[in-house]
């Protein structure tokens, strides 16, 4: 599965300066990991985020998510967000944030 090269790069930008952000290519798409955590990434032309289980509900009601579901199983904790949803930067960095918080919050791998 092909990932939005362009989507991913902005992402790479706005997390550049944290050393302890890093990227890994899994399944045919780019995953972005907070001290070895999976917080987001790229998936075609969308942005996965790590919300957590308790803040998928909220997640989901806000415009352009969905259920993150690559195999016929839905991922708990993880919504996607349409392309377009994010093409703003502001709307990218607070998604972002949140997936970096909820992967914060975990014991570092």
């Amino acid at each position: 599965m092909a990932y939005d090269a362009g989507l991913a790069q902005r992402i790479r930008e706005r997390w550049a300066a944290d050393p302890e952000v890093s990227e890994k290519q899994m399944f045919g798409t780019v995953v972005f990991l907070y001290r070895g955590n999976m917080a987001g990434g790229v998936t075609g032309d969308d942005l996965m985020v790590r919300v957590g289980p308790a803040a998928a509900e909220a997640a989901l009601a806000r415009p352009g998510t969905r259920v993150f579901d690559m195999t016929g199983r839905p991922m708990r904790g993880w919504v996607v967000v349409d392309g377009a949803a994010v093409a703003e930067d502001d709307t990218l960095s607070a998604w972002l944030d949140e997936g970096r918080a909820f992967a914060a919050s975990l014991p570092p791998k």
